[in-house]
């Protein structure tokens, strides 16, 4: 996939099958889309085109908001739509300069005068340009003038829920990862570097590694997890939460993965969330949490041996040689 930009577009992405969106997540219903878009721009020999934004509009846009939390930071963002044939990605920098584009300028600059674009699928929500003056009607009127052909797409439903980024969201936030991966398509995963705990895991005979992720972290609870380490899966259980039982004051999180030997800190590790245990809990000893962990562990080697296929992590990407 190739990474184009508003100073260049090659001369053979004019043309091109386009689609416009912040995609955070990847999800099923951004999937169809991109796998429609693919299929339009194979019909007429052309290039697939995904247009997007860095940062995500709600970072500058919502500066006085909670954090804003990303399903899918840039570079997983890059790989997923690489991985799904996506042939060149538009990656415009969002600004509040840029918020301030209107629907009309946006048409003719970025999508008329670079890409020249032949066919434009939106989603059925999608709106743009300052105050959102521009939506798939809008369009539809400037490819009539312009001379290029727009197609509004419907939102995907799964057991009766609408897909979107909001909705994956909220069940991460709510713990229920299971939800989430429906939805998505695949287990909901955060990644980040191995750093240094207060390594009582390792007191009570249960080693731990801890997790700095800037991801959506999940409600505190135990959870079952896949680890990718070096491109290997472990299994394993892991812990979101303030540890009470030992009165932390700080959220942390702390993964056991079953059956390994070996020394992480430092490496970075890929999480993939399958299921929920439990809520976090205090402990009356260090002694009864080590009962219970053993205890969860089992139930966790149990669902990890019935992991549906449709649900299992994507497989790592291949190593050089």
């Amino acid at each position: 996939m190739r990474i184009l930009s508003l100073e260049y577009v090659p001369s053979d992405f004019r043309g091109s099958v386009v689609t416009i969106g912040n995609f955070d997540g990847i999800h099923l219903g951004h999937q169809d889309l991109f796998r429609k878009v693919i299929g339009e721009a194979r019909k007429r020999q052309t290039k697939s085109v995904v247009i997007t934004f860095d940062p995500h509009p709600q970072k500058v846009l919502r500066p006085e908001n909670r954090p804003f939390f990303l399903l899918t930071p840039l570079d997983e963002k890059v790989r997923l739509m690489e991985d799904r044939g996506i042939d060149g990605l538009l990656l415009i920098p969002f600004t509040m300069e840029f918020a301030r584009t209107r629907a009309a300028e946006f048409v003719e600059r970025v999508l008329w005068e670079r890409l020249q674009l032949g066919k434009l699928f939106v989603g059925y929500d999608y709106a743009f340009g300052k105050n959102k003056e521009g939506n798939a009607r809008y369009l539809k009127e400037c490819g009539r003038q312009l001379g290029f052909e727009v197609e509004e797409i419907g939102a995907v439903e799964v057991g009766g829920i609408i897909v979107s980024s909001t909705k994956i969201r909220l069940s991460i936030l709510d713990g229920d990862v299971k939800l989430a991966a429906k939805l998505l398509g695949r287990p909901y995963n955060i990644y980040g570097n191995v750093v240094k705990g207060y390594r009582r895991g390792t007191d009570i005979g249960i080693p731990t590694a801890n997790i700095q992720s800037e991801k959506v972290i999940p409600a505190p609870g135990v959870y079952v997890i896949l680890a990718r380490v070096e491109g290997k899966d472990h299994q394993g259980v892991l812990n979101i939460g303030y540890n009470p039982t030992f009165g932390n004051n700080e959220l942390s999180i702390e993964v056991h993965l079953l059956d390994f030997k070996g020394d992480i800190y430092g490496k970075t590790v890929e999480l993939f969330f399958i299921d929920r245990l439990r809520d976090e809990k205090k402990f009356e000893s260090p002694a009864k949490l080590k009962e219970q962990i053993g205890r969860d562990i089992e139930r966790a080697r149990s669902i990890l041996g019935e992991i549906p296929a449709s649900l299992s992590p994507p497989a790592p990407p291949p190593r050089e040689p």
